[in-house]
């Protein structure tokens, strides 16, 4: 006499699966988790939120970043390919960019179409990652693996920079030394040398008088600094504002003159008239008008201005 299967094998099947079904998906949470954690994606959210409630006049009294969309996309800089691009700064003298270039160390001036006006070798500098415009055709330039700051002289003759030829300040020991001060920028309205450390971001601040500085270097609170990395540093001149750039990010940021948040835009291919994702945004700066400059490793300009 047939007798019916008994059906123990197959709940024993479905049971198998479901469980092999929900560990996969706990197992993408916790990594979807993860990845939005390391990217600080939950901060940007509230920050994003935020924006939304910011009324036309605060928005006007600010850079206000997601305005901005990309004029020039990931123009090749010539001739740098292995030279990687490490900060920008304006010169509101000349009307020109300045950019250091870590690997093989030089400084370049640039159109602020991102052309090639010359390239200046910087004789002893060990790796130069940042670097401001003082004023006066003053220079500073932080070299990360010697921790030092160097104010240099540049006019329309110079052709080299010699280290030992100019002012040198020892920015001491940092938390990580491969990963020390990177951002540099120079706050005129404060009289001081704003100066970020790579990781884990960190702000400080130098007074000094645009040709000398006094004293020693003050850390600053870093409170708004939820970012993986500080690449770069830049002062809007018309609001006093602080750009933070972060590189493994995919960032820029905004902070008032409290250093609280304000705006920010992410520099991933689709967001802001970028086609593709910024490889590695290692320098930002901004001009009189407002438009923003950046540099990413190895060879790439960036120019966003504001839409109308």
């Amino acid at each position: 006499m047939a007798t019916q299967p008994l059906p123990t094998f197959k709940t024993a099947r479905r049971s198998r699966f479901a469980l092999r079904w929900y560990t996969w998906l706990l197992l993408v949470a916790a990594i979807a988790y993860g990845v939005a954690f390391a990217m600080h994606w939950d901060d940007r959210g509230v920050l994003w939120v935020k924006e939304q409630f910011k009324s036309p006049a605060e928005r006007q009294a600010s850079v206000w970043l997601p305005d901005y969309r990309a004029v020039i996309d990931g123009k090749l800089l010539p001739g740098m390919e292995k030279d990687e691009a490490s900060d920008l700064a304006y010169d509101p003298q000349t009307k020109t960019l300045f950019s250091v270039m870590g690997k093989n160390p030089f400084l370049v001036e640039l159109t602020l179409q991102g052309d090639v006006l010359r390239k200046m070798p910087l004789v002893g500098w060990s790796n130069p990652e940042g670097v401001t415009v003082l004023g006066n055709g003053l220079l500073a330039i932080v070299d990360e693996r010697s921790h030092l700051v160097t104010i240099v002289k540049v006019d329309a003759d110079t052709r080299e920079l010699n280290i030992a030829n100019f002012a040198k300040y020892d920015l001491g020991p940092s938390k990580d030394q491969n990963k020390a001060f990177e951002g540099v920028t120079w706050d005129s309205q404060n009289q001081q040398l704003l100066l970020g450390e790579e990781r884990p971001p960190a702000l400080f601040a130098w007074k000094g008088d645009g040709r000398v500085l006094t004293g020693d270097k003050l850390k600053l609170a870093s409170h708004a600094l939820d970012m993986r990395n500080l690449s770069a540093l830049a002062i809007d001149p018309r609001t006093g504002h602080m750009l933070v750039l972060s590189a493994d990010s995919h960032l820029l940021m905004e902070l008032d003159k409290k250093g609280e948040q304000v705006s920010f835009i992410a520099l991933l291919g689709g967001f802001n008239g970028l086609k593709n994702t910024i490889p590695r945004a290692e320098g930002v700066t901004m001009d009189e008008a407002g438009n923003l400059y950046m540099v990413s490793e190895p060879n790439l300009f960036y120019r966003f201005e504001k839409k109308k």
